[in-house]
């Protein structure tokens, strides 16, 4: 886990509203934003919390700094915490840093290929309208992520600087743009050579060599290249600091010839990252696209300005024009006047409409015409069907493939229907319910597993990779996916040895479990003991072949329901005689009607209950709130914040607190407080929607039958 400040260079830029506004927008995708809070303020809703956020901040008139405080932190490739971790972790880091009290927007996003946590903090505290800045904040979150790693089990990052800040920087651009750096190339490239020099011409030779210059530039010095791209000397080694090289060579020696380039290889130039593809090709493209939406943005920008231009002359024409028309006016002085107000305001009206039209029109040509960074531009591109550039996002040193939950065949597998593209050409998507991401060799499932959509993967897998199949994660994923492929019995066969055998064990107990119910349904025969003999009486729902084969035995026919459930079609919605009855047949006496059959098939029936119109509150759920509750129970072993959680009862009528809703395969579960105990309680749609308008800790009442009843209405 990382914990890292967004610094905003420019203060006038620094915008909550903004900020909050870029966390919370979908950007047309379905896996980006996940929960989001709000804190410390009168409202649960970001947008409206910004409002308040704003106000707040507008009482301190002293502060000239940024008064927003944007933090992200990031997990692991592989880890997905739940929402109660990510909750707790968000508020133990912002009390470290001693916001604990101050209004704060979070955001979970899921579509980078690090699971992370916006956090946009106001940094006005909301009562005594002071600013707080947490001094050296980096040490303090380094110490914070290293503390909850240990408390919840998360992998262990390193949180010791070992770069400086220039060496970040730079470290940055090669990973997210995929460009490599100045400082980059020289540590890579000649800087053992550079260091190796012994006086300052020796130096100013290796670095003219490479391409290099060696300047003054303040109190420092700085390493320049024929392009004009520069960086401070100490940020690529502290040995080649002024200091460091004036206590070895004497006073700088500057050298006045310009710089020289042999070739390609021996100067810098700005190009990918190396990658196990060649994307000279890709490059190209890529900047000849760039100029190319430069140079049309530029003239499209004209051409606009123009257009604004000529019409703001033309409303200033025809306004000239009424105003001779007034002057020519014979009359009193006061009429004149109503008349030239009247259109100067319709003038400034027609100029703001104007420049308002121009400033839509510039924004949209920004938004086509921004400029992209290679590896945006790559994954833009991959975006669109471009199978080049998805190979060249997946060639990057910074892709090291999929971990936790996977499923991988022989082959390389197809991407599936994308939602969205990471930078490390990962895909990620939808099936059902279920969060998939797609590498090309292996398939992660990161959320909402669930045994149907689990068969629909694992169909795919077949279909692109072979019937072998590669599983690795957790001991729980892996009973999933044999549950899934033995219920939908595919033929597949697990790499996993131990894997393979308790998929054929649970086929076996499937097709047991199948013909032992295949044996009661079919079995259609009663057997009884009168007068110490053994008699067999056969009963067949079918009254003409009861009729034309009295008293046959052995009598089995197939897919007939268990009796007393349903009729054959031919006797339903009829009466039926004695001869259809069971009887017993005495070899001495006659027929006779047995006791158990006078109430039940004699006997005028009564209305049959009907359980499906009625509310029931142990049946529907039952199961996603145990698995809730059991996840609330683990959970509240590690964190002992977490409350007991247990499930309703007939004892729970009255009133509690309303702690939220959630989703748990697909039911809906309500959340009430009381006694410092959490009762979850499974509900309908109907009541789903009600109690989304009941705000959190508000009072609701509950009745035996497990129904909410908020402000005077029965949910």
């Amino acid at each position: 886990m990382i914990a890292k400040q967004v610094l905003m260079k420019t203060v006038n830029k620094s915008s909550i509203g903004g900020l909050v506004k870029y966390l919370t927008d979908e950007q047309k995708k379905n896996e980006r934003v996940g929960a989001e809070t709000v804190t410390n303020c009168q409202t649960d809703n970001p947008q409206v919390a910004v409002i308040e956020i704003l106000n707040t901040q507008a009482q301190n008139t002293r502060a000239t700094s940024d008064k927003t405080y944007h933090l992200i932190v990031s997990f692991r490739a592989n880890e997905q915490p739940d929402e109660t971790i990510m909750r707790a972790i968000e508020t133990k880091i912002c009390e470290g840093l001693s916001f604990g009290e101050h209004q704060r927007v979070s955001v979970v996003h899921h579509d980078t290929d690090n699971l992370h946590l916006h956090i946009a903090i106001n940094k006005i505290h909301p009562t005594r309208y002071t600013l707080h800045d947490p001094y050296g904040d980096y040490r303090m979150l380094g110490q914070l992520c290293e503390r909850l790693e240990g408390e919840f089990g998360l992998e262990v990052d390193n949180h010791q600087a070992q770069r400086s800040g220039s060496e970040n920087r730079a470290f940055d651009m090669e990973r997210h743009a995929g460009i490599e750096s100045l400082l980059g190339w020289i540590k890579r490239q000649c800087l053992e050579e550079i260091q190796n020099a012994q006086s300052w011409a020796e130096l100013h030779n290796a670095m003219t060599t490479n391409g290099l210059k060696l300047q003054e530039r303040g109190n420092g010095l700085v390493i320049m290249d024929g392009a004009g791209f520069s960086v401070k000397a100490s940020s690529v080694a502290r040995d080649l600091s002024k200091v460091k090289l004036e206590q070895r060579f004497g006073a700088f020696e500057a050298i006045s010839t310009e710089v020289k380039q042999v070739n390609n290889s021996d100067h810098y130039t700005q190009k990918p990252m190396r990658s196990r593809v060649n994307t000279v090709d890709l490059y190209a493209r890529y900047k000849t696209e760039q100029s190319t939406i430069a140079e049309s943005r530029a003239v499209a920008w004209a051409k606009t300005m123009e257009r604004k231009d000529a019409l703001i002359a033309t409303a200033k024409r025809q306004a000239k024009r009424k105003r001779t028309v007034i002057k020519a006016i014979k009359g009193a002085g006061l009429g004149k006047k109503l008349l030239y107000a009247a259109t100067n305001k319709k003038l400034i009206d027609e100029i703001q409409k104007i420049n308002k039209q121009y400033l839509t029109e510039r924004q949209e040509l920004y938004d086509k015409g921004q400029r992209l960074a290679w590896a945006d531009w790559l994954r833009v591109k991959a975006t669109e069907g471009d199978k080049s550039a998805l190979e060249a996002l997946r060639a990057r040193e910074s892709a090291q493939g999929l971990k936790g939950n996977t499923l991988a065949g022989e082959g390389v597998f197809g991407p599936l229907e994308q939602d969205s593209i990471t930078k490390k050409g990962t895909v990620i998507s939808r099936v059902g319910k279920m969060t998939v991401r797609d590498d090309g060799y292996k398939l992660q499932i990161t959320r909402g597993s669930n045994q149907a959509d689990l068969e629909t993967v694992l169909g795919l897998v077949i279909e692109r990779s072979g019937n072998r199949i590669i599983v690795n994660g957790s001991a729980d994923f892996k009973e999933q996916i044999a549950q899934a492929a033995a219920s939908a019995k595919l033929p597949i066969t697990f790499d996993d040895a131990s894997l393979e055998s308790r998929r054929q064990e649970l086929i076996k107990i499937t097709k047991e479990k199948t013909h032992n119910e295949q044996g009661r349904f079919t079995n259609q025969f009663r057997y009884g003991n009168l007068d110490g003999r053994r008699h067999q009486a056969t009963t067949n729902l079918n009254s003409k072949d009861t009729a034309a084969s009295p008293g046959r035995k052995g009598l089995v026919k197939p897919n007939i329901a268990r009796i007393g459930q349903r009729p054959p079609p031919q006797s339903q919605n009829r009466l039926r005689g004695l001869s259809e009855l069971r009887m017993v047949h005495f070899a001495s006496r006659s027929e006779v009607l047995l006791p158990s059959d006078v109430p039940n098939n004699v006997e005028l029936q009564g209305a049959q209950p009907n359980d499906n119109v009625r509310r029931n509150s142990f049946g529907p759920g039952l199961d996603a709130v145990d698995k809730y509750i059991a996840e609330r129970e683990t959970m509240r072993l590690k964190v002992p914040d977490v409350l007991k959680h247990r499930r309703f009862n007939n004892d729970d009528t009255g009133t509690a607190n309303f702690q939220g809703i959630r989703q748990i395969e697909g039911q809906t579960l309500a959340l009430l407080k009381r006694n410092n105990e959490i009762i979850v309680t499974p509900i309908d749609e109907k009541t789903a929607r009600s109690l989304k308008r009941v705000a959190l800790s508000a009072v609701v009442s509950l009745k035996a039958n497990g129904s909410i009843k908020t402000k005077g209405r029965s949910r």
